[in-house]
């Protein structure tokens, strides 16, 4: 079989969590020999669309002409596109109704959690859903010195010095305001966040923040490669403080690396992260601040094998076995409209 990935706007989602789904995807198609293309204009047995824009609708639209089954990737909700951009709040609503209609012309659809699944669910769409993990690449986030070098070069590390590291989009939504806040708490700590969106679609408060910060916080911009990898790996304690997400492809990177991580305990990360088991979850300001200085200073148990372990069962391996599962399942229920099982 021949699967049709489609992301639209590759180039400005490069550098989202939904710019990494495409390449975990490619990766765990290749992995269960699963032949792809991104091209919509090549034969192909099945459509698997990731986006909500009017090319990812075309690109739907044409391929149901063609009697082909769609696979929707549900990335997307109404309650994670809130604070995020200016005006992002008062279009919810409509955004809701737009994935309603687009999720409901597929077949199938993947979502990352059983949390994004239950959401969907509860919107009334009636389309059969079944939650997969994203997946991560366990080999990017392998020990490796030279990277951890890069990333102590860079910012000038000294022996002695205390990294507390998040990823992500400046968005409210992400929790970069109590990211700050916990900083301020800690200023022995050097906190980095990794990320970037462009100031003049944010509102003014994250603006404000990102351009005035106190000294021991740190807004290098959007990175990639050996030097975010060297982060991971380096890092003192992983601090995610994020209000909702769909699953948090950065929460699987971390654990990967081995990351002590301190995550706001919300529903997404049920049951798969458990308190004091393979993280850290609190939801006030001191709370995240007594978590974080715990891990920071060696005080709290060291859950990192167990994060390891978690991040081990969302490989993209194990990813790419349940996908072809999933391929295989929905093209058999097409067998009768395509009228022979695809070579």
């Amino acid at each position: 079989m021949k699967v049709l990935l489609y992301f639209e706007g590759e180039k400005m989602i490069s550098t989202s969590g939904i710019g990494r789904a495409l390449k975990h995807q490619l990766a765990a198609c290749e992995s269960a020999g699963i032949e792809t293309t991104t091209n919509p204009n090549d034969d192909y047995d099945l459509l698997h669309v990731n986006t909500v824009g009017p090319a990812s609708l075309a690109v739907i639209e044409q391929a149901k002409k063609r009697g082909k089954p769609v696979i929707y990737h549900a990335h997307s909700t109404e309650e994670d596109f809130r604070n995020s951009f200016v005006f992002s709040n008062a279009v919810a609503p409509a955004f809701k109704q737009h994935l309603i209609k687009m999720y409901s012309m597929a077949d199938y659809i993947l979502t990352p959690t059983p949390y994004s699944k239950s959401l969907l669910e509860g919107y009334g769409i009636t389309v059969p859903i079944e939650d997969l993990s994203n997946g991560i690449d366990l080999k990017r986030f392998e020990y490796n010195d030279e990277k951890v070098k890069a990333f102590r070069k860079y910012f000038d590390l000294k022996d002695g010095d205390r990294v507390v590291l998040s990823v992500g989009l400046y968005f409210e939504r992400k929790g970069i305001l109590d990211f700050v806040e916990v900083a301020k708490l800690l200023p022995d700590y050097k906190f980095i966040w990794f990320g970037h969106t462009p100031l003049y679609s944010i509102p003014k408060q994250i603006r404000d923040v990102i351009e005035n910060h106190p000294r021991n916080v740190y807004f290098p911009g959007y990175v990639k490669g050996p030097l975010l990898e060297g982060a991971y790996l380096n890092a003192d304690c992983f601090f995610f403080p994020s209000f909702e997400e769909t699953e948090g492809i950065v929460v699987l990177e971390a654990l990967a690396s081995g990351q002590n991580i301190v995550v706001r305990d919300i529903p997404v990360f049920d049951p798969w992260l458990i308190h004091s088991e393979n993280c850290y979850k609190a939801t006030r300001i001191l709370d995240f601040a007594n978590l974080v200085k715990g891990v920071v200073e060696k005080t709290l148990p060291d859950v990192s094998i167990q994060g390891v372990q978690t991040a081990e069962k969302r490989s993209i391996e194990n990813v790419g076995r349940q996908i072809k599962k999933i391929y295989e399942k929905v093209l058999r229920s097409h067998q009768d409209l395509m009228g022979k099982w695809p070579e």
